[in-house]
Formats: structure tokens, C-alpha cells, sequence
């Protein structure tokens, strides 16, 4: 099948499908923005400075992106800087991480992908550069940009195994839609691989590895964190971060374990979803546990077993005071979550198995031994029985994953250096 005539499928399947798609979207809602944006109703650009537009689907792609969007406010300054998100909480992390009296961006949320909401959206915004974070690859947009000869660039681009075979299904689609990209910036050869399997012309694009390698980590986050873990008053802390449902009674049960034998022992529990702090919290008090809640200020005391990270924007802060850090999404089948923000402060990082979204990441930080792996709660446990137990070993796995994040840092500097060459030339900061 032609990829045109795939589009065209795909469009007339969306039309189908559009009650049920604007009940999810009108739920994806922030108050910050206005519904009709799902429309491709935006502002138009005409008269304001030349945009970049970059695109991060949610949290986690928009904490990847975090020192590709920094970079690019410093060094294009004369543009507008457009970032577009799928997802309520990410346009949360956009507002929290890039406050409007520091940054001169604009946040809109990302209309949906029919053929003529997303020609409106291109035509109203004007980008001069697209920059698509990770792996949201719209056809209609990608298409909308094309015509519109928009130059789009995927970074940080990924695609998992199982991702693959699912697009495989739909391979028509894909290669119209890789067929737009002018350069793909992979994570790793495996990921480019997959990406010119699909479709993708390998002239058009390069292994330059992953941006999430360059974490702005500072002496302030580390103070900070170690201003909490004296506060928190407990020897050994360990947070479970980014956990899923059917992963926080695994977590809670490895903590009943560490706690026989050590009373004081501290969780700092966070919930991937704020939607699921509630219940998060109900599930801990049911099984009697005494809870402090981060929302409400209340602060871990001698009594204490878990403290819930009931917020949002924490989380490196308390990897940053913790003695150990299991990221989640691991010991359901997420695929997991980025293992280097904990590494990157030098604190001891432990898995479950399901790591498909990370597989490249996770084989560097294995041969480096600055992985702990397990695969059910028992082996959680015991694993941190052992770390608390041995303040040697949790340097040398603190130090490995340092070290291993520290080594690779750069891809940062090859993206912005790709962006900066497709840029139209008379628009160069």
C-alpha cells in the first residue's frame, strides 16, 4: 500500500474514532490552556519572531528534553520558543521547570492528528524548525510540515523492541511519515536500526546517543539533598520512584522486609501518576503503615515509615537524599523509567526486569556493574537489606553510575549542533 493512500486510512479511521478520542481529551485537560488548542485554534505567529516549536508527549519526555529546551532558549534567543505536550502533567512540568518570568516560551497542547486540525496548527504557528522528542510521529503533522516545508528533526529518538513490532503492522504509515523527518538524532544503533527498518532514509539521520546522559546536575540539588535526609532524621532512605499500580505493594512489601531489620528504615514512596496519590496513600495506611504526606508539609518523624512524594517536580530532589533509588515501571511490564537520574547523583540504582524502554541505557550501566537488578519484591528486599548493611558497596555502585553518566555525556552538543545546520540559514541566532 502506497503511504499516501495509509494516511488517508488512518485519517478516515480517526474520523470513526473521534468521540471516543475528544472523551479522553476533554478528561487531558489543564486549566492553563483551552480546549479548542486540540483544534489546531492557536495563535497566530505571523507578526512575532521566528518559532521553534519542540514537541514532548509527557513527564518523562519532557524531563529528557529539559537541557535540549534550556539550550535552545540561551542560544536562539531571538526566537519564540514553542513546546507542545500531550498530556496535562507534562504541561505541568513545563510551567514548573521553565517559569515564565526565566523563560521565554510558550506551552500549547497538541491538537489532535486529523488532516485538517493539524495543516491549521502548522499554518498558525509557522515554525521555522520542528523538533520531536523521543518518538510521537503523527502522519498528519508530519505531513502538515512537509507541505509547509518545515525542516523537522526527531531527538533523542527511540524505539523499543516491542514499539517496532507493533509499527511494523502499520509500516505504510510509517514510511510516509519518517519519509517528512530531514534528521533523526538515534539514542542508540539499535534505535536507528529499527528507524531505517521502518522507513527512515539512513542518510537522514545518525547515532549521536542519548540526551538524557546530559542531566543538569548542581551543587544546589545535592545540597538539597542532603539538607532532607538530615532532616528526615532516618540512617537509611531509599526511594522507590515512578511507580506503577500493581508495583507499590511489591515496594511496600520489600520495605516490611528492610524494616525487620532496621526499625528506622525511611521510604520515600512517588507515584508515577498524580492521579494516583490518593489511592497511593489509602493502600499504605490499610496495610498500617505511618505515612507523612509531601503535599500536606508534614515531615517524616522517628515514627515514620514512608513518606509519600505526593508532588510533583521532587523526585531528583529525593533521589538526591537517598541512600539507595529502585526506579519503577520495572517490576510491572512499564518497561521502566530513566535509571540515570539516580546514577547521575551517585546513589546506588536498582531494577526490576522489565527495561524495555531503557534496554540501551540499562546495558551500559550493567557493564559498568552500577545496576542492581532483581525481579521480585523478596529479591527488592533483600537487596536493600544489604545495601543498608554495607555503606562500601553502596559507594562503588554510587560511584559506577556516576562515572558511567559522566562518560557520556555529549549528545546534547551533537543535537544542538544538527538543529542549528537545518535551520533555515536566514534565521541563524
Amino acid at each position: 500500500m502506497a503511504s499516501g493512500a495509509a494516511r488517508g486510512l488512518y485519517s478516515a479511521l480517526l474520523y470513526l474514532l473521534s468521540p471516543l478520542i475528544w472523551w479522553r481529551i476533554w478528561r487531558e485537560h489543564a486549566l492553563t490552556n483551552k480546549r479548542a488548542e486540540r483544534l489546531g485554534l492557536i495563535a497566530d505567529a505571523a507578526d512575532g519572531p521566528p518559532t521553534i516549536w519542540l514537541h514532548a508527549a509527557s513527564v518523562g519526555e519532557v524531563l529528557a528534553a529539559r537541557p535540549l529546551i534550556e539550550a535552545l532558549a540561551e542560544r536562539h534567543a531571538d526566537h519564540r520558543l514553542v513546546v507542545t505536550t500531550m498530556t496535562a502533567t507534562g504541561a505541568e512540568r513545563v510551567r514548573a521547570l521553565f517559569p515564565a518570568e526565566r523563560y521565554a516560551l510558550t506551552h500549547y497542547f497538541l491538537p489532535l492528528d486529523f488532516p485538517g486540525t493539524a495543516r491549521r496548527f502548522i499554518a498558525r504557528l509557522r515554525p521555522r524548525l520542528a523538533i520531536i522528542v523521543e518518538t510521537e510521529l503523527w502522519p498528519n503533522l508530519l505531513a502538515a510540515c512537509e507541505r509547509q516545508h518545515v525542516p523537522v528533526i526527531v531527538a533523542n529518538a527511540r524505539l523499543s523492541d516491542k514499539a517496532f513490532q507493533s509499527y511494523r503492522k502499520v509500516a505504510p504509515l510509517l514510511r510516509g511519515a519518517l519519509g517528512a523527518v530531514s534528521w533523526l538524532a538515534a539514542k542508540s544503533a539499535s534505535d536507528f536500526e529499527r528507524f531505517t527498518a521502518l522507513g527512515l532514509p539512513a542518510e537522514r539521520g545518525e547515532v549521536v546517543g542519548s540526551i538524557k546522559f546530559d542531566l543538569p546536575i548542581n551543587a544546589e540539588l545535592r545540597d538539597e539533598g542532603e539538607r532532607l535526609h538530615t532532616q528526615w532524621g532516618a540512617q537509611f532512605v531509599w526511594v522507590a520512584g515512578s511507580t506503577h499500580a500493581g508495583e507499590d505493594e511489591q515496594v511496600l512489601n520489600a520495605h516490611a522486609r528492610l524494616r525487620e531489620r532496621d526499625p528506622q528504615a525511611l521510604l520515600v514512596l512517588v507515584p508515577r501518576h498524580p492521579q494516583r496519590f490518593s489511592a497511593v496513600a489509602e493502600l499504605c495506611e490499610a496495610r498500617g503503615e505511618r505515612l507523612a504526606r509531601r503535599s500536606q508539609g508534614e515531615t517524616p518523624n522517628a515514627e515514620t515509615s514512608i513518606l509519600l512524594g505526593d508532588t510533583m517536580g521532587e523526585l531528583m530532589r529525593f533521589y538526591a537524599a537517598a541512600d539507595a533509588a529502585f526506579v519503577g515501571g520495572s517490576l510491572v511490564p512499564i518497561g521502566g523509567h530513566n535509571l540515570l537520574e539516580p546514577a547521575a547523583l551517585g546513589v546506588p540504582v536498582l531494577t526490576g526486569p522489565y527495561l524495555e524502554n531503557f534496554q540501551d541505557i540499562a546495558e551500559t550501566l550493567r557493564e559498568a556493574k552500577a545496576l542492581c537488578e532483581i525481579d521480585t519484591a523478596e529479591a527488592l528486599g533483600e537487596a536493600l537489606v544489604t545495601l543498608a548493611d554495607d555503606p562500601d558497596q553502596r559507594r562503588r555502585l554510587g560511584a559506577a553510575g556516576g562515572a558511567v553518566v559522566a562518560a557520556n555525556r555529549g549528545a546534547l552538543e551533537k543535537t544542538l549542533a544538527g538543529i542549528a545546520a537545518r535551520l533555515p540559514a536566514d534565521v541563524h541566532a
